[in-house]
């Protein structure tokens, strides 16, 4: 870790001076030994860089955007290819491809951090060694040392000797305590950022890499910094757990305010907004505007989530319109409601004996329809063949008589004449 941590040492100064400044404020109100000045100047460096983040995340929304105008897509290339799995990849990467989208930039913010992440165990780890490092001198080191956060020191680390705790200030006890309790509040939020994303964010008609990619990290990431988490000072796992908190309260409103089109959370979302429209007869609000432009501009490719919120406003008597807004139409409800039903009449599928029993139906009204003609036809027949079959003389007799058992009906062979 001190050797991946001494590649981006090049932006320990700026981090160092960063929470220099956050300290002189935090000391000013707090003293400038205590943990909370020094606790408190990690947390708002982790705000600052999530804040200079925000294009990235913005970048981020986008290429998930795009990722779901490609899911209908997605979903033909996969009904096309179910049985050759390869194919079935080679297209989906050449569809990537074509549309510029890539399903890795979910990454994208964990990436851009990550050199700040390592600058800050850099600083840390000198703080632990009584090592000079950026702009912190010795009066600075020399505080860091004596802060606390909830009785252990800044750069203490699970796997630390008692020794090396002991010149910190401290117990092992209290410091295995709060860095297994951070531990696990830090695997615990990832876990549940993840999830979420999983169980509400994403349309599971489809199922497609980029839903197995986020499947995987689900369980990975949270798995390797519970991990990672014993090697990490106390300082690193405060900087790293608040920038899980601030990822999960970003992504909880992005959820509510723009959720995926087919999800669980498209169905809320338009859920309120349909109860909304109920209260004040009318869309409020720029982003609900936005929603059902997009669900206007999309026509017969609307999903059922979002056929299901149109007939909920044609049941107020209400149509939405391209600008996003609502308005009154009488033919609202039975448009919505006909098409509704045209969709879901599907014939339904027969069994053996229904189409048996079908066939006989239709074969006995063909008879109806020519009963007395085919009657007549097949009567002549077949007075014709008896006539011709039946030896002149004996019709009589042979017609009354009855076969006997075991032998067949009708015409009999005769028999050879040494038989007789």
């Amino acid at each position: 870790m001190d050797t991946i941590a001494s590649l981006f040492s090049f932006i320990t100064w700026p981090v160092s001076w960063v929470i220099v400044q956050f300290h002189k404020l935090y000391g000013a109100i707090f003293g400038p030994d205590t943990g909370w000045a020094w606790g408190l100047s990690i947390v708002s460096l982790v705000v600052l860089i999530r804040i200079c983040l925000i294009p990235l995340f913005v970048k981020q929304i986008k290429s998930t955007r795009n990722m779901q105008l490609l899911q209908p897509k997605m979903k033909a290339i996969q009904e096309r290819y179910k049985s050759d799995k390869q194919r079935q990849s080679e297209e989906m990467m050449k569809l990537y491809k074509e549309t510029g989208t890539n399903p890795l930039s979910s990454c994208l913010p964990i990436i851009a951090q990550s050199p700040f992440f390592f600058a800050l165990y850099h600083v840390l780890s000198a703080i632990a060694s009584n090592k000079k490092i950026g702009v912190i001198d010795q009066s600075l080191l020399d505080s860091a040392r004596q802060a606390h956060i909830f009785g252990a020191p800044l750069a203490a680390k699970f796997m630390d000797s008692a020794e090396k705790v002991d010149a910190l200030g401290a117990s092992l006890t209290d410091v295995r305590v709060v860095t297994a309790i951070m531990i696990v509040m830090m695997s615990a939020s990832q876990f549940f950022t993840q999830r979420q994303l999983m169980t509400k964010n994403v349309d599971l008609t489809v199922k497609t890499p980029y839903m197995q990619q986020q499947k995987m990290l689900m369980y990975i990431f949270p798995l390797i910094f519970a991990v990672m988490g014993i090697n990490f000072p106390v300082g690193v796992l405060v900087y790293w757990l608040t920038t899980n908190v601030w990822t999960m309260g970003q992504q909880m409103y992005v959820i509510n305010q723009n959720p995926t089109p087919g999800s669980k959370a498209q169905e809320q979302y338009l859920g309120r907004v349909l109860k909304s429209v109920t209260v004040h007869g009318e869309v409020r609000g720029r982003t609900r505007r936005n929603t059902v432009k997009r669900i206007v501009a999309k026509g017969p490719d609307r999903n059922d989530i979002e056929r299901k919120f149109v007939v909920g406003l044609a049941k107020l008597g209400l149509a939405p319109q391209e600008d996003g807004t609502v308005a009154k139409s009488d033919t609202a409800v039975a448009e919505a409601e006909g098409g509704a039903q045209q969709r879901r009449q599907q014939p339904k599928r027969q069994t053996k004996a229904q189409r048996q029993t079908g066939a006989t139906h239709q074969g006995g009204a063909q008879d109806d329809d020519s009963d007395e003609p085919v009657a007549k036809t097949s009567l002549k027949k077949s007075t014709a063949q008896d006539d011709k079959s039946k030896p002149a003389g004996k019709a009589a007799s042979g017609s009354s008589r009855q076969a006997k058992s075991g032998q067949r009906k009708g015409p009999q062979r005769p028999k050879h004449p040494s038989k007789k």
